[in-house]
Order: structure tokens, then C-alpha cells, then sequence
């Protein structure tokens, strides 16, 4: 009937009260009341817990305190996270859910992934979590491309840290890195198109003949991919000197991280045929 909107208004530079609530209750049920005692202790203590080396990470990393000031109580501590939590910047809450995630024990990410993912689409969030990082591509399928190519970049040196590092620095809210972010995508492409060839000397240029001739790609895709090498190339490129002022945006840098993405999986798809 209109007295409520359907969807709530997408959040760029804010978190709504309700975005909050639902990221908070994604860390309570998929991670903090997962807390069990020391074996064999009936006191709730922290120290010697399955939540202690977390608790010591995030007093000593995230909070930049002494480790000594961690309340000894669980109980104790989980309040003092949550007034923490409530308590926080938009833009620290994003990097709170980052933190987690990468501290966290591997059998609990997934699950914290996808709850976060579904809690930011409900209520109007901007973003989204891409391969642990924050950043504000939102399709399912543009997502996808990025994490399939970090994975299956895995079996080829570098691709993975390349990708991972223009991820972080296309996604960091405060001082994003646009420049470097589009060179570390190109960067891993240029990897992987060296790796397939067996020529670690070659050129962008030089490994795509080798993948047109070799692995079926396409005389158009090579052409698509070679003109968007050159435009990492020219003037304002980043193959050139830095220069003090940069049109580079974030539709750039989320433009070549994507292609570059997809670029790889299709490469490494069209090696199996």
C-alpha cells in the first residue's frame, strides 16, 4: 500500500540502523556463539577458549590495544564487542566483517561470506564481500567471475596475489588506489597468458597471438583484450610515470578487474577443450 518501501535506499556512504542490526546478528549466530570453555573447565573464561586467539586478534590488531586489557569473562568480552560494534563508523563496519573474515577458522568463513552477502542485498547495501575484501560490485555474476578467477588462478603463480591485490585496493573505502588496482589486473592476465605459452619473456601482445593460435581464442576477443592492454599504455596509463592528477575512477578500475576476471576463466576454460 506504500506506507513502506519494498526495498530500502541503496547505502554508499552510510549504514542504516537495520544493515547494522543484520550484519551484527550474521557475526553472533555464525561466529561468537559458536564460544565453548577450555576442555574440561566450567568457567567461561576467554583464555584457553576456541574464541581466545580471535579475542587476541581483534584487541591487539583491529583495536591496536594491549592484549592485556582482554576481559577475562567471555560474556564480559562479547559485551564489550558488541558496544564496539554498535559503536562504530559505517566504513569501520565494513572493515570489522573483513577483519573477521580473515581471521577466522576456515571452516566458518563460507557461511560468514554468504550471511553477510545476503544481509547487505536485503537491506540496501552497496556492497558486497569479494574475495574477503568489501567493494562495491553487487552482481551475483560479476562476483562470481572475480572469486572463480582467484581460485582457479591458484594453480597458476602470482594470478591469485594479483587479483587479491586489486581487489584490496579497488575496495578500500577511505584511499582506494585506482592506478594500481588496473595494474594489477592487467598484471594478472599477463601472467597467466605468459604460463600458458611457456614464455616468460613474452608480451601481453605476443601471449594472446600464442592463445589464438594454440587455445581457440577468438580473433575479436584477442582484439578486445589487446585494446584494452593499450589503454593501460598510453599517456595517462599505468605503464607510463605517474602522474600527480588522475581521471581514473573506480568505474575504471571495476571495469578492468572484471574483464580481467572473466579473461582468465575463459583462458584457463579454453586450455581443457
Amino acid at each position: 500500500m506504500g506506507f513502506h518501501p519494498l526495498k530500502p535506499q541503496i547505502q554508499l556512504d552510510s549504514i542504516s540502523d537495520n544493515l547494522r542490526i543484520a550484519i551484527w546478528n550474521v557475526l553472533l549466530l555464525g561466529y561468537l556463539n559458536g564460544y565453548s570453555p577450555r576442555a574440561g573447565s566450567s568457567y567461561r573464561y576467554v583464555k584457553g577458549s576456541n574464541r581466545h586467539s580471535f579475542a587476541m586478534s581483534y584487541v591487539g590488531r583491529f583495536k591496536k590495544q594491549a592484549i592485556d586489557e582482554i576481559p577475562t569473562n567471555w560474556s564480559e568480552f562479547l559485551a564489550h564487542f558488541r558496544r564496539d560494534f554498535f559503536g562504530l563508523n559505517w566504513h569501520r563496519v565494513y572493515s570489522l566483517m573483513e577483519f573477521v573474515l580473515a581471521n577466522v577458522e576456515d571452516r566458518y568463513k563460507s557461511a560468514l561470506l554468504d550471511g553477510f552477502n545476503r544481509a547487505m542485498e536485503r537491506e540496501g547495501s552497496g556492497y558486497r564481500v569479494v574475495g574477503g575484501f568489501v567493494t562495491a560490485i553487487t552482481s551475483p555474476l560479476e562476483i562470481g567471475a572475480v572469486e572463480e578467477a582467484m581460485l582457479r588462478g591458484g594453480r597458476f603463480p602470482g594470478i591469485g596475489e594479483h587479483l587479491n591485490s586489486a581487489t584490496r585496493m579497488l575496495s578500500d573505502i577511505q584511499s582506494p588506489d585506482y592506478r594500481n588496482s588496473i595494474k594489477e589486473s592487467i598484471c594478472a592476465v599477463e601472467s597467466l597468458a605468459k604460463q600458458l605459452t611457456g614464455n616468460a619473456n613474452a608480451t601481453l601482445g605476443s601471449a594472446l597471438s600464442e592463445l589464438e593460435k594454440h587455445h581457440n581464442l577468438h580473433p575479436a576477443l584477442k582484439s578486445a583484450f589487446s585494446s584494452l592492454y593499450g589503454w593501460t599504455s598510453n599517456a595517462d596509463g599505468i605503464r607510463h610515470a605517474l602522474m600527480d592528477v588522475s581521471n581514473l575512477t573506480h568505474a575504471d578500475a571495476r571495469l578492468m578487474l572484471i574483464c580481467c576476471s572473466a579473461f582468465i576463466n575463459f583462458a584457463i576454460d579454453s586450455t581443457k577443450e
